[in-house]
């Protein structure tokens, strides 16, 4: 069994066929869009934004396919799927990874690992006193991030690995969730140079989806449990001390805020940025999800918010178009609106 077959089948019964199956694709690889981050949201799936950001459209054809063969999913429209009886067994037995956070910690994962990796080797040759080695890390950031780190650091240096190497067995003996062996084999250290990810899917024998998403989970247990714990590893923090939660409003929505509240109507900014209306409307959205004091009331009468989402309820979708079909006096910005203000309560 797969984890990241896990994962889409969690998906799919999230989604309930009111998605395609691929906006789980777009999900998986971190897709910026307004659809997508919408869908986290409503669906409960932000654990698993950006995961897999390397996934190809054709390896999860390959899987959907896989899947439909073994009779764990079945269609109920043009690209939409529904978990079949199977297929729910097979979830309550293997639910997905416990602490995969993608929508915390993606932008973050690969900048940790290049840090971990290069303080681990570093530390590693600090101990036997060598200084003839080639960092495994070329990001100079990196570098001179170690360099600042280090100095900061008030231990001796040949005391340096004990205590980090006391830090790690503490924080991987509090789970049993995860194999330590998945980041260990990776590591370059004194006269010891890390296995690529082919070669550890060799020598354990995996898949590779299998092992990204293991290495992923890993990584992410590792930057929870020292960010819940820091003085129980004051070592470690050092590897996430200024890792601080990114704004969640792209860069773009960001200048639709900005104008907006120097009071320029959407239609307004459309025309001043040389944009859609299409696009500031999903500005709005992106407003209505991450912004808890935004005001929907200008774009949507509260007797409408109010139907729009008694309907929603009532049927157990958030399919636009359902809502659309029950309810004519609503726009489709109307009713993505509401949904993204109210939709996961």
């Amino acid at each position: 069994m797969l984890q990241l077959e896990t994962i889409i089948l969690f998906c799919i019964k999230q989604l309930n066929s009111e998605r395609t199956i691929y906006s789980i694709y777009h999900l998986l690889n971190g897709k910026k869009s307004s659809q997508t981050i919408q869908d986290a949201h409503l669906f409960s799936l932000k654990k698993f934004f950006g995961i897999y950001e390397s996934l190809t459209r054709e390896s999860f054809d390959e899987i959907i396919q896989s899947m439909i063969k073994k009779k764990w999913i079945d269609h109920s429209g043009e690209q939409h799927y529904l978990l079949t009886y199977s297929g729910n067994s097979i979830l309550e037995t293997n639910p997905p990874p416990t602490y995969l956070n993608g929508w915390s910690y993606h932008p973050f994962t690969s900048l940790f690992w290049e840090r971990f990796s290069l303080f681990i080797q570093v530390t590693s040759n600090l101990v036997f006193g060598d200084t003839r080695y080639v960092p495994i890390q070329k990001n100079n950031d990196v570098h001179l991030w170690l360099k600042s780190s280090l100095k900061e650091l008030n231990v001796p240096r040949k005391e340096l690995g004990n205590i980090v190497y006391s830090e790690l067995i503490e924080c991987f003996n509090m789970t049993k969730e995860i194999n330590p062996s998945i980041l260990v084999f990776r590591l370059t250290g004194f006269q010891q140079i890390g296995l690529t990810p082919l070669q550890i899917v060799k020598k354990f024998n995996m898949n590779i989806h299998d092992y990204h998403i293991d290495f992923i989970h890993t990584l992410h247990y590792l930057m929870q449990a020292i960010k819940l714990e820091p003085s129980g590893f004051p070592m470690l923090t050092i590897l996430i001390k200024d890792f601080h939660q990114q704004d969640e409003l792209t860069l773009s929505s960001r200048k639709t805020w900005n104008l907006l509240n120097q009071g320029y109507s959407p239609d307004m900014i459309a025309k001043f940025r040389r944009l859609k209306l299409s696009t500031i409307e999903d500005h709005l959205v992106e407003f209505a999800l991450h912004v808890d004091h935004f005001s929907i009331d200008p774009y949507v009468e509260k007797e409408l918010q109010t139907k729009i989402v008694e309907i929603s309820r009532e049927i157990g979708k958030r399919q636009l178009k359902l809502i659309k079909d029950k309810l004519k006096a609503a726009t489709y910005f109307q009713i993505r609106l509401v949904l993204a203000k109210y939709g996961g309560e």
